[in-house]
């Protein structure tokens, strides 16, 4: 039974400043992976709580002070599974509930990523969306902020007034375009213009967030246009949704909506926008090296590069991989250059287990212990693994993993996690007493590196690993895409990327989710 609810309060509405309520849900979630995303992993805020989560909306800065903020329910999860439907049933109905008891609002700000998937539902954020708009009415204009990860159906353009995402991958102005999309409504409702017109594009392309980085050309240079096209009179955001490869859904693809006031800078903008992400859809690679796992140990190995980074891609947590799937650990230390203690240092993040978990924290730092971990969701590639290790060090209260131990099993310390957790950053391994500037080799289950680990890698692989996020879209079996679509359909012909002037969200839909 979930939880009592704290207490909903009305809002009064505010003559002065405009009145604008805060609230989404996201998720990447995997079509491909056997785990299931339940209500508590979405960690939701409320009320005053939602507010927090933006420093731009803290008291005293400027666009805190342009309106009435009033949170609603917002809820983020760590990528995963696909969402049950009774999660999705019960989030949805808190947030539409402490909407309603908000009152009347202007504006709406629909904070989401765009990738979530939810069990017999599809295009969830849209439909979530239309209900949103039963409650606030069709004249409350609505923003919409996005992972550029995420997808965006021609009904989901329709219901926002305005519309953006991320511009860099790795996502570091993933805050920049939260505040972006809030300053874009507040900026609407001040000068109370016409609804902003909607120039949106399909573009038949799913590729991999790590074949599309934006560190790398062409991406780089595709998203460079994106400043460009919005810096043109009569236009207020353009974005580039790159999609999510690893759900198997009707809307899944890239996409281009440019929103503003004039009707031909919108549409040559989005033509623009459009056909540069087409045009280099054959020179989009990986944005690093990639090779099997055990070619990436054998360069590592004879590389002077320190340290060395393995990214262990088909199970990575931060794309919706299950996180517990021990193929690569179990190759790892099946290989003889890291059985003695005296050999090279690994360290391995990272691999959920809690019943190890709770042997090794028994046991305590310093005790030789035996446990099982791995594979409690994602068997399929390999079973559960069997440790015999010393426990290096144990760490609780971290708010993915609850509780993580480090296990040194010969010369790899492997990081064992009550609940899944990604090692993004340097403490996450110095707060287990580990160093990763000395290790000789450091693997993750991660995509391309985020920033504080790509800055401290001397050299670098991406292993292409099996999982729920596996790297070769085309073997992982989609059925419900629309095709034909680029890369699993090479030689199909050039697609329509005319813009499609898409409907203001307070008249009818008209035109195919083509």
């Amino acid at each position: 039974m979930p939880a009592p609810r704290p207490a909903l309060h009305s809002v009064p509405h505010s003559a002065s400043r405009p009145v604008i309520a805060v609230a989404g849900l996201g998720i990447e979630s995997s079509t491909f992976s056997p785990a299931r995303t339940s209500a508590p992993a979405f960690h939701p805020r409320r009320g005053p709580e939602v507010l927090a989560r933006y420093p731009f909306l803290a008291p005293g800065e400027p666009l805190r002070e342009r309106a009435e903020w009033r949170g609603a329910l917002v809820g983020k999860a760590l990528p995963g599974g696909t969402v049950t439907a009774e999660a999705y049933a019960e989030l949805s109905a808190e947030l539409l509930d402490r909407l309603r008891e908000l009152g009347p609002v202007d504006g709406l700000w629909y904070d989401i990523h765009g990738a979530m998937t939810v069990a017999g539902t599809d295009d969830a954020e849209s439909q979530l969306l239309s209900r949103i708009r039963e409650i606030v009415g069709p004249d409350t204009i609505v923003s919409t902020s996005m992972d550029l990860h995420g997808n965006v159906s021609r009904a989901l353009a329709h219901q926002s007034d305005l519309i953006t995402c991320y511009r860099m991958a790795p996502h570091e102005d993933a805050m920049e375009t939260k505040e972006r999309a809030a300053r874009n409504l507040v900026d609407h409702l001040a000068g109370n213009a016409p609804r902003p017109l909607k120039a949106w594009i399909p573009v038949p392309v799913l590729l991999a967030g790590e074949q599309t980085s934006t560190r790398i050309e062409p991406a780089k240079s595709v998203y460079a246009a994106v400043a460009e096209v919005e810096s043109a009179a009569g236009v207020t955001d353009a974005a580039i949704w790159v999609g999510y490869a690893w759900a198997d859904e009707p809307r899944n693809r890239a996409a281009v909506v440019v929103t503003g006031s004039d009707e031909a800078a919108v549409t040559t903008g989005a033509e623009r926008l459009a056909r540069g992400f087409w045009d280099a859809r054959h020179d989009f690679a990986f944005v690093a090296p990639t090779g099997t796992l055990d070619a990436c140990l054998d360069e590592a190995l004879a590389s002077t590069a320190r340290p060395y980074f393995i990214s262990d891609t088909g199970d990575n947590p931060t794309a919706g991989g299950a996180g517990d799937v021990t193929w690569s650990l179990e190759l790892l230390l099946s290989r003889p250059e890291f059985k003695d203690a005296t050999g090279p240092t690994v360290i391995y993040a990272s691999l959920p287990g809690p019943g190890a978990v709770d042997e090794a924290v028994a046991a305590g730092v310093g005790a030789t212990v035996t446990v099982t971990a791995g594979a409690e969701v994602d068997d399929r590639h390999a079973g559960p693994l069997t440790l015999t290790g010393v426990v290096h060090a144990i760490r609780h209260g971290d708010p993915d993993a609850e509780t993580e131990v480090v296990l040194r099993v010969g010369g790899v310390h492997v990081i064992l996690t009550r609940l899944r957790k990604p090692y993004h950053h340097e403490h996450d391994f110095t707060d287990l007493e580990l160093a990763p500037r000395e290790a000789e080799l450091v693997i993750v289950k991660i995509g391309y590196l985020e920033p504080e680990l790509f800055a401290m890698a001397d050299g670098w692989k991406m292993a292409l690993t099996p999982g729920g996020v596996d790297q070769n879209l085309v073997r992982l079996g989609h059925h419900r895409i629309r095709r034909p679509l680029f890369p699993f359909d090479r030689t199909m012909p050039t697609p329509d990327l005319h813009a499609r002037l898409i409907a203001p969200s307070n008249e009818p839909l008209t035109g195919a989710d083509e």
